[in-house]
C-alpha cells in the first residue's frame, strides 16, 4: 500500500480516471446553484444533478472531480478520530454511459494494482444492497465483485441504511450502492460485526452510487430512462488509510493548521484529549470557515441560512479556543495556515485571503461583544432560582437570544453554586430544531431540482433580474451571492453596498417586463470558457472548460447549468415583492411571477 500525501492522492486518482476517457472537471461552489433543499454542497453529484437527470453535459459523459463539500449535521462528532464539516470528495461519473461492471472494475483496479494505490487485497471488503421495501437485491454488483476475485466471505448484503443513496435534497436521482471497506487490523465489537459498524474495525474508503430511480414529490421511486454511476473517494479518510494515522487530523492536511494553533495557544497537539479535541475542533472548523468566506459565492456570518452556519462553527471555534488561552484575534491567524496549505489547489481562497481575516476578525469582536451581554443578563437572573438550579427553558433562553454557549453558563452556574438542568434546556433546544425543520419543509417544499415548470420560469427570471440590476443600477460588478426558488417566489442574493430605491426596484421590473413582453427565444450554446466570457456572458465558472450559454435576446447572457423556459413570453407579469439587506455588502431581492390570465 503506497504512502501518499493529500496531493498525490488527487493526482492519482484524476490521473487514473482521465485514462478511463474521464473529462476532469473543476470543483463547484460550496452553495448550490438554484437548489432550495440544501444549504451546502454535500455531496460530489449535488452540482451535478441537472445532468444526472439527462441534461446533456459539456464535458460528455464520464467526468471526474474533486468537490468541495459540507456537512454539519454531525458537528458534535468533529474532534474524533474521522468526522469533519469541510472534506473534499474524490468523484467519478457515468452519465447514461457505463454502469455496474465497469465501475466495479475500476474501482478494484484503482484499489489494488501497484501502478496506483496498491492495497492488500486480503484487507479489503465489501456492501452490497439488499434490498428493501419493494425495491430488488443488488445480486449484479455482489457478483461483479466476486468475477474480480474478491472471497465472498467479504461481502456483506445490507439493508438501505448502509447501502442506499440519495436524493441530495427531497427528490431526484437515487438508487444502490456498494461500498469498499479496509480492514483497519482492530479487534472486532463482537461475533456480529461487520462492515458499517461504528467499531472502526472496517474503514469505508469509497462509495459507487448505481443511480437507477428518481425519487419523485410524492415518494415514488420511478425507474431513470438514463442509468448514471457516481462514486466517491473521501479523500481524508483514505489519506489517513494510506498514511497508516489513526484520525485524518493526522494526516499532511492539516500539518500546517495544527502547526499555528500550537504556536498560538502554546500548547501541543496531544498533550491530553481535552487538548487534542480542541486543536481538531478548531482545525476542523476554520478550514471550513476558510472555504465559505472565500467561496465564489462568497458566504459571510449572519443569522439565516449558510451565514448562521459559518456564524456557528465561528463561535464553536472560539469557544474552544478561550479554553486553549489562545489571544484574541487568533482565528485569522489559523485561517492563514488554512489559505498557505489549500490556496494553490483552490486559488480563490488566495483571492479573498484579506477577506477572510477580515470577517473573521469582525466575527471575533461581535462574539466578545455577545459573551459580555450573556454575562451581564446571567447575572441579572442568578438569583432567580431558590433551589439553586437553572432551568432548561432559561438556559435555552440565554443561547437563543444571547448566543451565549451552554458550556459557558453552565460554568457561571458552578462559580455561582448553581446547577443547571441540562435534559431541559436539551428538550427546549429539540423543541427549537422542530419548529425550524417545519418551517424549512414549508419553505422549501419544493425547488429548482425537480425541474418544476414554475421553477424553471423563475430560474429564467433571475437571468433577466440579474441584469436589470446591473442595467439600471449602472454596475457591472453585481454578482450572484445565492439564489433560492421554490414553486411560488425566487430569492435572489446579489452584491451590492447600498439599499435599491423603491424608484430603481420599479426600474429594474420594467427591465424584466419588457423582457417577457418581447417574448425573445431563449438559447443555450455550448461554448470555451473563453469565448463566453468575450462574448459578454456573466456567471460563475463552475463545471469545466466548456460551458452552457443562456442568451435571451439582447438581455440577458449567462453561464449556467439550465434548465430554462424556452420563450421570456411564457414568464408571466414579474413583480418584485421585497428588497432588503441579506448580510454585508448583499442585497436579496424576492419576487414573484404572474401567469397570464
Amino acid at each position: 500500500m503506497k504512502n501518499l500525501t493529500t496531493s498525490e492522492l488527487r493526482r492519482l486518482f484524476l490521473q487514473f480516471f482521465s485514462e478511463k476517457g474521464h473529462a476532469v472537471i473543476p470543483s463547484s461552489s460550496l452553495i448550490p446553484e438554484n437548489d432550495p433543499t440544501a444549504l451546502f454542497t454535500m455531496a460530489g453529484m449535488h452540482p451535478l444533478v441537472p445532468y444526472l437527470l439527462g441534461a446533456k453535459h459539456p464535458a460528455g459523459s464520464r467526468l471526474c472531480d474533486v468537490q468541495k463539500c459540507v456537512r454539519t449535521g454531525d458537528i458534535d462528532e468533529v474532534g474524533d478520530a474521522s468526522h469533519c464539516t469541510f472534506f473534499e470528495m474524490l468523484g467519478n461519473w457515468s452519465l447514461g454511459d457505463y454502469f455496474k461492471r465497469e465501475a466495479i472494475e475500476w474501482s478494484w483496479e484503482f484499489l489494488t494494482d501497484e501502478k496506483w494505490l496498491g492495497i492488500d487485497k486480503d484487507k479489503l471488503y465489501f456492501t452490497c444492497f439488499a434490498g428493501e421495501e419493494g425495491l430488488p437485491k443488488d445480486e449484479e454488483a455482489h457478483d461483479r465483485w466476486v468475477e474480480m476475485g474478491v472471497d465472498p466471505s467479504h461481502i456483506f448484503y445490507l439493508g438501505r441504511k448502509h447501502n442506499w443513496w440519495g436524493p441530495a435534497g427531497q427528490t431526484g436521482p437515487c438508487g444502490p450502492d456498494t461500498e469498499m471497506f479496509i480492514d483497519t487490523g482492530k479487534e472486532p465489537c463482537g461475533e456480529d460485526c461487520f462492515p458499517g459498524c461504528d467499531c472502526g474495525k472496517y474503514l469505508e474508503i469509497w462509495n459507487d452510487v448505481f443511480m437507477q430511480y428518481n425519487k419523485t414529490a410524492d415518494g415514488r421511486y420511478e425507474p431513470l430512462a438514463q442509468k448514471n454511476v457516481d462514486a466517491g473517494m473521501g479523500l481524508e479518510r483514505t489519506v489517513a488509510t494510506l498514511q497508516g494515522v489513526e484520525s485524518v487530523y493526522d494526516t499532511d492536511a492539516f500539518t500546517g493548521i495544527l502547526s499555528r494553533i500550537a504556536e498560538l495557544s502554546g500548547k501541543n497537539y496531544g498533550d491530553s484529549p481535552a487538548v487534542t479535541k480542541a486543536f481538531r475542533i478548531i482545525a476542523d472548523h476554520m478550514r471550513t470557515a476558510a472555504f465559505m468566506l472565500g467561496d465564489q459565492r462568497g458566504v459571510v456570518p449572519s443569522n439565516v441560512d449558510q451565514g448562521y452556519i459559518l456564524r456557528r462553527i465561528i463561535r464553536r471555534a472560539l469557544r474552544y479556543a478561550m479554553q486553549l488561552g489562545m489571544p484574541e484575534m487568533s482565528l485569522s491567524r489559523v485561517a492563514e495556515a488554512v489559505v498557505a496549505t489549500y490556496g494553490e489547489v483552490y486559488p480563490e481562497l488566495s483571492e479573498h485571503r484579506e477577506h477572510i481575516a477580515a470577517e473573521l476578525d469582525k466575527e471575533e469582536k461581535a462574539f466578545q461583544r455577545t459573551l459580555n451581554q450573556g454575562t451581564r443578563e446571567f447575572e441579572r437572573i442568578k438569583h432567580s432560582f431558590p433551589d439553586g438550579r437553572m432551568d432548561g427553558v432559561t438556559a435555552f433562553h440565554l443561547f437563543d437570544t444571547f448566543g451565549f454557549p451552554i458550556e459557558f453558563t453552565e460554568e457561571l452556574a458552578r462559580e455561582n453554586g448553581l446547577t443547571v438542568d441540562i435534559e431541559g434546556y436539551r428538550a427546549a433546544f429539540a423543541e427549537h430544531q422542530a419548529k425550524s425543520r417545519a418551517g424549512a419543509e414549508q419553505k422549501f417544499k419544493g425547488g429548482l431540482a425537480d425541474h418544476s415548470e414554475e421553477t424553471t420560469k423563475l430560474h429564467s427570471a433571475t437571468h433577466l433580474l440579474q441584469a436589470g440590476l446591473r442595467k439600471v443600477l449602472n454596475d457591472d460588478t453585481i454578482s450572484q451571492k445565492g439564489s433560492n426558488i421554490t414553486p411560488e417566489r425566487l430569492r435572489f442574493d446579489f452584491s451590492f453596498g447600498r439599499k435599491v430605491t423603491p424608484e430603481e426596484l420599479k426600474e429594474v421590473e420594467k427591465f424584466v417586463n419588457d423582457a417577457i413582453a418581447a417574448d425573445v427565444p431563449i438559447t443555450c450554446e455550448e461554448m470555451p470558457y473563453e469565448e463566453a466570457k468575450e462574448r459578454g456572458a456573466i456567471g460563475l465558472f463552475t463545471y469545466g472548460d466548456i460551458v452552457k450559454v443562456y442568451t435571451m435576446g439582447d438581455y440577458s447572457c449567462e453561464m449556467c447549468g439550465g434548465p430554462h423556459a424556452t420563450h421570456t413570453g411564457e414568464l408571466g407579469t414579474f413583480r418584485i415583492k421585497k428588497e432588503e439587506a441579506s448580510s454585508a455588502g448583499v442585497r436579496r431581492i424576492k419576487a414573484v411571477l404572474i401567469p397570464k390570465e
